[in-house]
């Protein structure tokens, strides 16, 4: 066996390749995963209607503008199978075909500032609660076109896979978003207390500022000769309507999962302030995981890019299932701790604010990570074979199999179940593993009947 093993380490496709792109990209997605967990821990200690609140009007942000920001990141694939192809020299027109697109995000955010109290009063959610979501949500509304900017830049450098540079370029999001809340959310070192409000703009700025971190590295000299990342500048009707055509199925899926989600939040909502912390809560501690495991789905993306694109299925399949083996390892012992330990992941929430009695919550958080063991071993599955149908240009595929899971079987059952049963929250959780599970399977069957290995994105 351990002979296998190390002969599966060192050969292409196997553990070692994987892994030089996985580490930075799991380190990198990972330093998100922290962010967003510590910045929940911050508005748990302000307040308990702002960490109900967070989720919900976060995910209702995200899912807004993923049309735009799923379609763009697509361009990691692009650049996958350029690179893979050796036709570096077309890198720079597509990265500029994806700023064009974020631009257009404009058209969908502005509307959506001016509705959301319309919006978040079709909740059902506490009036307080409402109010928290709709400052979170429109403050965060202001930079959300920099939040796409930011998926397509960072694609230059994954989808070579340098994810190194995304690594450090996360890093240092991750340590100003976190400074920025810590002030702006309590009102320290001179700042005004700003709640919600703070939170949201702390994520902006921080965006921003990893956005003008990417310029400044993607357009110096040496890139500027090799990929040609300033040369071809002009919008390109052709390429980006191609991009379009493989990228906004991808957004679109995104923007179903995560428009899902948030209608599953919201069901959740209408049970009760305590059930909605709570999930809050357990989705947060889970993100410390799940966002790691995006890590890994991006890796087994671009991977299976550069093999397509140098006509080498065979070395995209084996990157496929070393990835896959990687990423049920991890998780196996995170999903361990979530069960043996949940008090080591609750802990940061006691330690100042509104939890330290809210002994109901508590209770409901550990029965919630127990889920959240065994549906995440599913979730793993799902995320690489997605990511390498997505790196192969299977779009259409996905956002097929997207809507019926999504909507038919996730939305409608707990609408159904939420609207004429006696519902709870522990109901609704078992029809969001089960779920993942179909999720799973799906991909699963998908992948392996190979119809993906004669895909490409690029002429």
């Amino acid at each position: 066996m351990l002979t296998r093993l190390a002969h599966r380490w060192r050969q292409p496709g196997g553990y070692a390749e994987v892994l030089v792109i996985a580490i930075p990209m799991v380190l990198s997605t990972g330093a998100w995963s922290i962010l967003f967990f510590v910045d929940r821990v911050f508005l748990t200690w302000y307040s308990p209607d702002a960490i109900a609140a967070a989720l919900p009007a976060g995910m209702a942000s995200f899912a807004l503008v993923c049309l735009f920001a799923g379609t763009a990141a697509y361009v990691n694939t692009f650049v996958a199978q350029y690179f893979g192809a050796s036709e570096a020299h077309k890198i720079g027109a597509i990265v500029w075909q994806g700023i064009y697109l974020s631009l257009m995000a404009v058209a969908v955010i502005v509307p959506a500032y001016f509705l959301a109290e319309d919006f978040f009063a079709l909740t059902g959610h506490p009036p307080q609660v409402q109010i928290q979501e709709t400052i979170y949500f429109k403050t965060l509304m202001y930079g959300a076109v920099f939040g796409v900017l930011h998926n397509t830049l960072a694609s230059f450098y994954s989808g070579m896979g340098r994810a190194y540079v995304v690594m450090w370029v996360s890093l240092v999001i991750m340590l100003v978003n976190l400074a920025l809340d810590y002030v702006l959310i309590f009102g320290y070192v001179g700042f005004p207390e700003m709640g919600m409000q703070g939170a949201a703009l702390a994520t902006n700025i921080a965006i921003v500022v990893g956005c003008l971190i990417y310029a400044c590295l993607i357009f110096n000299s040496a890139n500027r000769s090799q990929f040609n990342t300033l040369k071809y500048w002009r919008f390109d009707r052709q390429l980006f309507n191609r991009l379009v055509y493989f990228g906004f199925p991808n957004g679109l899926r995104l923007f179903i999962d995560m428009a899902s989600f948030t209608a599953f939040l919201m069901l959740i909502g209408t049970l009760g302030t305590d059930e909605l912390a709570a999930s809050n809560i357990a989705f947060n501690i889970n993100a410390l995981s799940y966002l790691p495991m995006m890590g890994l789905m991006v890796t087994v993306s671009v991977l299976v890019g550069q093999h397509l694109g140098n006509q080498r299925a065979d070395l995209a399949a084996r990157a496929t299932w070393s990835t896959l083996q990687l990423a049920l390892l991890f998780f196996s012992l995170i999903g361990l701790l979530y069960i043996i330990y949940p008090e080591v992941f609750i802990w940061p929430y006691l330690q100042r604010g509104s939890l330290e009695d809210a002994e109901h919550i508590i209770q409901l958080v550990i029965v919630l990570l127990r889920f959240v063991a065994f549906f995440g071993l599913f979730d793993a599955m799902f995320m690489i074979f997605l990511g390498a149908l997505e790196g192969a240009g299977d779009t259409r595929f996905i956002i097929k199999m997207s809507f019926v899971i999504s909507v038919l079987l996730l939305l409608v059952p707990c609408y159904l179940y939420t609207k004429f049963m006696s519902a709870n929250v522990i109901g609704l959780w078992l029809l969001i593993t089960l779920h993942v599970m179909i999720y799973s399977a799906v991909f699963y069957v998908r992948f392996a009947r190979g119809y993906w290995k004669n895909m490409r994105v690029i002429e």
